[in-house]
């Protein structure tokens, strides 16, 4: 049995440790919040030690698993003190601030023998590993075009009740969910080249509501980073064009979607989860509509890492490349950032 520390109990701590406690090989053993009411009450829900610092947890605690579930400014401490710990650590996306400091926790990473990885939950989604399987094996023909659409007629949404994601130094809707999709791009094409972005934001060091940007995925100019799928990157030999659409704050449904338009069909993936042929005509074909528990797949995929096998995770590596894209998207200013370095 592996003892598990969360440290941040909001609504993804929470998310993650129903799967921790769901999973026959772990069991919640500690949780840390600055918040020492809510510390209390999770912790006593799942008859685990509580703390409002996470080096006391660490330093009390015999943890196998440290949970990094707060807000991005302070994954490099919290996940660098467990590694540090020589505590097991699955950090919340994104992996930090900026690549920079993302650079630091995978160069920490490469250093230890410990087992690590970072919640992007595409890489266990049914809709998008299918997806991602269908373009791979020619489904489309040729890729031509992958398309990013995202629309939130509120920032942060109802239920997302904490002040930082309004903040541009860690919050809005790219950094939030455009890692995601910027994470399932690489999972499709192997890496981006070149990107470029627009965009405006609701005020002063606030997040961002609006984005158009483009960028080319997969081809020549792409860098693939350690564990990057990039199954589709063979199947023509130029880069697909891509395009970014985001706006907030409309009177408009919410919308997250990820399209790649092939020479012999296009597919989409909506709400997350939902894949679908040939949308929008009289051959549409809906292909997946199953909802899975992504954080129990991950749990289960660390313990078999943890159990000395070959578990499908995400580094922290690979999430400090797809890092550089959310940062190439607000340095920008509309002209062109190499990523093929």
């Amino acid at each position: 049995m592996y003892d598990v520390g969360i440290a941040g109990c909001g609504v993804i701590g929470t998310r993650l440790a129903e799967s921790f406690a769901e999973h026959s090989d772990t069991v919640v053993a500690a949780a840390c919040d600055v918040d020492a009411e809510r510390a209390e009450s999770f912790a006593a829900e799942r008859d685990a030690a509580a703390y409002t610092d996470h080096r006391a947890m660490l330093a009390d605690e015999d943890l196998d698993v440290l949970y990094v579930g707060v807000p991005p400014v302070h994954h490099r401490e919290i996940a660098g003190d467990g590694l540090a710990a020589g505590v097991n650590v699955i950090c919340e996306k994104p992996i930090a601030e900026d690549a920079e400091t993302g650079a630091e926790l995978a160069a920490m990473e490469a250093d230890t023998d410990l087992v690590t990885a970072v919640n992007l939950p595409f890489r266990y989604t049914p809709g998008f590993v299918e997806l991602r399987e269908r373009v791979a094996a020619g489904d489309i023909g040729d890729p031509r075009r992958v398309s990013l659409d995202f629309r939130f007629p509120q920032w942060p949404r109802e239920w997302q009740d904490v002040d930082w994601l309004e903040s541009r130094e860690q919050g809005g809707p790219i950094r939030e969910v455009g890692t995601h999709f910027l994470f399932g791009v690489r999972e499709l094409f192997g890496g981006v080249g070149r990107l470029s972005a627009e965009v405006r934001y609701s005020a002063p060091d606030a997040y961002e509501e609006s984005v158009v940007g483009w960028f080319e995925a997969g081809g020549d100019g792409a860098v693939v980073a350690d564990g990057a799928r990039g199954g589709a990157a063979d199947v023509g030999a130029e880069a697909v064009h891509g395009t970014i659409d985001l706006l907030t704050d409309h009177e408009q449904p919410e919308e997250n979607a990820i399209t790649v338009t092939g020479t012999e069909g296009e597919l989409t993936l909506t709400e997350w989860y939902r894949l679908t042929a040939a949308p929008g005509t009289d051959a549409e074909e809906e292909l997946c509509a199953e909802r899975e528990s992504t954080t129990l797949r991950l749990v289960d995929e660390f313990v078999t890492a943890l159990d000395g096998g070959e578990g499908d995770l995400v580094s922290f590596a690979e999430a400090t490349a797809v890092q550089r894209l959310v940062d190439a998207v607000f340095d920008s200013a509309g002209e062109p950032v190499d990523l093929s370095s």
